[in-house]
């Protein structure tokens, strides 16, 4: 029997626990911190906890897998854009993915779906493959552009544009790249497109 307290109550209620691993653990110093459980299970306490897949009883204590990382890498490692696949829409594709933790991220589609609510990080870099041009690409969030990325040196055969940013995700929010002018580099790996989840919310 674990004791939990919680902010709407005030008194210590007994909850017994169903895990697979130690009982060792840490309890937090403030009413919102988390009690982890040998890193494999989470304990909130939240007078208000949320939907996003958490097992939630009536007394306000919401348990989490302790699982439930979230991170891709892609590399498009074939052909210049826009290829015969994306020439309509002028999503970037990738062709082969370094990391999918969690398998959000789809590489057929490629396009990253948010699991859950909460803070992630995105970073893209593509190389352009002629001089006398301009490369622009988009990063989307459901079809709409949140950042950009700009090469345009007339006289550089092979240059780079790279982003990178924090966002704000809801759950099933969809993330892909854009080219919006000019060509890429796909040889040698040269275009990625990588994020993880920073903390949920």
């Amino acid at each position: 029997m674990v004791p939990a307290s919680c902010p709407a109550s005030r008194t210590m209620l007994p909850v017994l626990l169903l895990v697979g691993c130690a009982v060792t653990f840490s309890l937090g110093q403030n009413d919102t911190e988390p009690i982890v459980l040998e890193g494999k299970c989470l304990v909130v306490c939240d007078s208000n906890p949320s939907a996003d897949g958490g097992i939630t009883s009536s007394l306000g204590i919401s348990v989490r897998s302790g699982s439930a990382k979230v991170a891709f890498s892609a590399v498009r490692g074939t052909n210049h854009e826009p290829s015969e696949m994306s020439n309509k829409s002028m999503t970037i594709y990738f062709d082969q993915v370094l990391v999918n933790i969690g398998n959000h991220f789809d590489l057929k589609a490629s396009v990253f779906q948010a699991p859950r609510r909460g803070i992630y990080s995105f970073s893209f870099h593509v190389v352009k493959v002629y001089n006398r041009q301009t490369i622009q690409v988009n990063l989307m969030q459901n079809e709409y552009p949140v950042i950009s990325a700009f090469a345009g040196d007339q006289d550089v055969t092979r240059e780079a544009a790279s982003n990178g940013v924090l966002l704000h995700l809801e759950r099933e929010d969809r993330l892909y790249l854009k080219l919006e002018r000019g060509n890429l580099m796909g040889g040698w790996k040269y275009s990625t497109f990588s994020g993880f989840l920073v903390f949920p919310l």
